[in-house]
């Protein structure tokens, strides 16, 4: 759930580059098209025994008894998975004790469809709001199996804006989650900032050509994913791939210019 969520995409891209806002392509503020966009994700639950389930929702294996109370997740975070009957769960990530994440996961009458209707709360009291379908792969009976998405609805507006940092750098900032990335073009480890960012997020970048950058993503040392990030040569189209570990195909996330660049600075 992490993962897959938009919300959670967008917190983990980063860029990185050059030095001047009114000679890089990059700065600028960014509007997702999810017509354009394909987002898929693959998610394990295996079965443990007396209502307990081992869950690999894109963060690392976290073991959770359905019993709706918070259990420690991966990252700081809590998970609580509660069974509403009626082939239903909900499903609910916090942390310190604020809700981040709700999953409302209905499973097909044959066992082989699963819906999610996923909302991610914002640190400034908005939500974002997904819709997912999933088949199942393989394996388990109810909702355990490896499921994997096969379409998704996006409910919300998603904006990045993307500005100078320091003399040689850039920062991408997530405003509604009060979140950014100010990275330097050198290939090292730079922390992200803000009071909403997990614990221990870097991201290293490497700008293969004026109008594409490569970026990996790692969290407390662990490898999370890496990004392809390209700007189109008439600089009004920024298309972006990220790769998580764990996924086996990767999300291709579209945006379109709504701003110039400006020169505003990073956080």
């Amino acid at each position: 759930m992490m993962k897959r969520s938009l919300w959670t995409l967008l917190l983990i891209v980063s860029v990185a580059g050059m030095a001047r806002a009114n000679e890089d392509p990059f700065v600028g503020k960014w509007k997702l098209n999810p017509a354009k966009s394909k987002l898929t994700d693959v998610m394990k639950v295996t079965a443990a025994g007396d209502k307990k389930f081992t869950f690999d929702l894109g963060g690392g294996v976290e073991t959770i008894v359905a019993d709706g109370t918070d259990q420690p997740g991966v990252f700081g975070t809590t998970l609580a998975v509660t069974d509403m009957k009626h082939n239903t769960w909900q499903v609910v990530r916090k942390r310190d004790g604020h809700t981040l994440l709700t999953g409302i996961w209905k499973l097909s009458d044959d066992g082989n469809t699963l819906t999610d209707s996923f909302t991610g709360n914002r640190p400034d009291g908005s939500k974002t709001s997904l819709d997912y379908i999933y088949k199942r792969k393989s394996g388990g009976d109810g909702f355990a199996g490896t499921w994997e998405s096969v379409s998704e609805h996006v409910n919300s507006v998603f904006e990045l804006q993307i500005q100078p940092f320091e003399s040689d750098g850039l920062s991408i900032v997530n405003v509604a989650q009060d979140a950014a990335k100010n990275l330097k073009f050198d290939g090292k480890d730079y922390p992200s900032v803000g009071p909403n960012v997990t614990p221990g997020s870097v991201s290293a970048a490497h700008r293969a050509n004026p109008t594409t950058i490569e970026v990996t993503d790692k969290i407390k040392d662990e490898f999370v994913g890496t990004e392809e990030v390209k700007v189109s040569k008439d600089q009004k189209v920024l298309t972006m791939t990220v790769r998580s570990a764990g996924q086996s195909k990767p999300n291709v996330l579209v945006f379109e210019r709504e701003e110039q660049g400006g020169t505003g600075g990073g956080n």
